[in-house]
């Protein structure tokens, strides 16, 4: 994945991918893998609800989630778009700089395994209730 060179403050920054809560597993995959062309990089999740981290062909990624369970759930997904994750290569770095400027942390960073990828995550708030990721591949 292309790293970053040009942002100052959060180092290596680009976006790492975009992940949208499916209401339909078979026809987001018929259409981002099949049509699309983009390719299963990890998956992980449960059986009863798999996700899946395609890359769309530049190194940045789409991450999708099955649909949820229930009905109400599924009200909650009616704004598709779940996150916004940017890339960089120190996530704990970046982390403080936002915590600094005031803004709600919401996942405090911690190292993950996304199937075949080994990461460190954090989460937090941003000015319109948006939930921005930091993601740093290990």
């Amino acid at each position: 994945m292309p790293v970053g060179t040009t942002n100052r403050q959060i180092p290596g920054c680009g976006t790492h991918h975009i992940a949208l809560q499916t209401l339909d597993w078979d026809a987001s995959l018929r259409l981002y893998r099949d049509v699309l062309g983009m390719h299963v990089v990890a998956e992980f999740g449960t059986p009863e609800r798999p996700i899946l981290i395609l890359d769309i062909g530049d190194g940045s990624h789409m991450e999708i989630f099955a649909p949820l369970p229930s009905a109400a759930d599924q009200l909650v997904a009616a704004n598709p778009l779940t996150h916004i994750a940017l890339a960089t290569t120190d996530t704990r770095q970046a982390i403080e700089l936002v915590r600094q400027a005031g803004y709600a942390i919401k996942t405090e960073p911690k190292d993950v395994q996304l199937g075949s990828i080994a990461a460190t995550i954090a989460f937090f708030t941003g000015p319109n209730g948006e939930t921005i990721e930091f993601f740093q591949t290990n």
